[in-house]
């Protein structure tokens, strides 16, 4: 008998006692991994001693009832198989943001498919919000719904984000969060645990490597662009004034991100004897990219710089520099940032 309820794709397909991730099995009663299928494989062992006789192909998605070893084909089964590996038509993906039906779990919870929330292990509320904010932008979302768009690509990072992003949209899944587990551990992977489970991390420096590292994986040599730079990449005219010296220097720079600038905090109470929050227009932190307001820079050498966006994205993501190390510690920036 299948138990749906205790099944759960989102970890690594490794088998739970050999740690291999060749030919595995996921039993469909307890839900466990296990390597094989013949006589001497773990999954024969476990049909044997547990009395689980059916077992589906993690890659092939084929299911078999063990020992006997013979492919069950039943219709009942393709529910499974969609949670194991969603699947999207161009037509349903063009149809995504009109059809706002909410579904329901297995477990009867509610969620509205791409707005499902995402489990938090140890320490990746980072991963969480910038995963959460990329499923936002419709070109990104549709590409990676598609695996033919990326099928060249050899990356486990771009496979894994595409699979997450699918199991985000999906109307049918069995429970009403999703778990990017196999997206992290493809993250620890591929930047050599930088970012990795069980450690804080800055979401701008995950954000920026995240975009940059897909970029460079999903480009091929006949194209060097990616579906990355074409929503995020824009330009800047840089203008460069060095104390003493009236030459200028002039030159361009490609960015995915914005960086603003927040005034800093004041340094005296109200007179209620409170720490003020100040406020600041969100018009006047872009006034950093008009091309007339001056910022001094002291590395590598002082100088004065102006900015200005001469080629805007698709999308524009910008960011608040809040944190500032002194000689001490971490300091905070408080100021908020007023809605335009």
């Amino acid at each position: 008998m299948v138990e749906f309820q205790v099944l759960d794709f989102h970890f690594e397909r490794f088998c739970s006692v050999s740690l291999s991730n060749l030919n595995v099995y996921a039993c469909l009663v307890c839900g466990k991994y296990f390597q094989g299928r013949s006589q001497k494989s773990h999954a024969y062992t476990h049909s044997l001693e547990a009395g689980h006789h059916v077992y589906i192909n993690l890659l092939t998605e084929k299911v078999y009832c063990l020992p006997d070893s013979y492919e069950i084909n039943d219709p009942s089964l393709d529910d499974i198989r969609h949670v194991l590996n969603p699947r999207f038509s161009r037509a349903q993906v063009n149809e995504l943001d009109k059809n706002r039906q909410w579904s329901r779990a297995l477990d009867g919870s509610d969620y509205l498919p791409g707005m499902v929330g995402l489990n938090n292990i140890q320490k990746t509320e980072f991963v969480n919000v910038t995963i959460q904010s990329l499923m936002r932008v419709t070109p990104l979302r549709n590409f990676f719904h598609i695996p033919e768009n990326y099928q060249h690509c050899k990356s486990p990072l771009v496979h894994c984000f595409g699979e997450l992003t699918r199991k985000i949209w999906h109307a049918r899944n069995f429970k009403g969060q999703v778990s990017p587990h196999e997206f992290l551990q493809a993250v620890m992977k591929a930047s050599k645990k930088r970012f990795r489970i069980g450690q804080q991390s800055d979401p701008v420096e995950f954000m920026s490597w995240l975009l940059n590292t897909l970029h460079m994986d999903l480009r091929t040599s006949k194209d060097a662009s990616s579906i990355i730079h074409k929503c995020f990449q824009g330009e800047l005219e840089v203008v460069k004034e060095f104390q003493g010296n009236e030459n200028k220097e002039i030159s361009r720079m490609s960015f995915l991100m914005l960086g603003l600038d927040l005034p800093p905090p004041p340094l005296f109470k109200d007179v209620m004897e409170k720490n003020i929050i100040p406020q600041v227009a969100l018009f006047d932190l872009l006034k950093k990219f008009d091309g007339e307001t001056v910022t001094e820079v002291v590395r590598p050498k002082l100088a004065r710089m102006r900015y200005r966006v001469i080629k805007s994205p698709r999308y524009l993501m910008f960011h608040m520099v809040r944190f500032k190390k002194n000689n001490f510690f971490k300091e905070k920036n408080p100021t908020l940032g007023e809605s335009v």
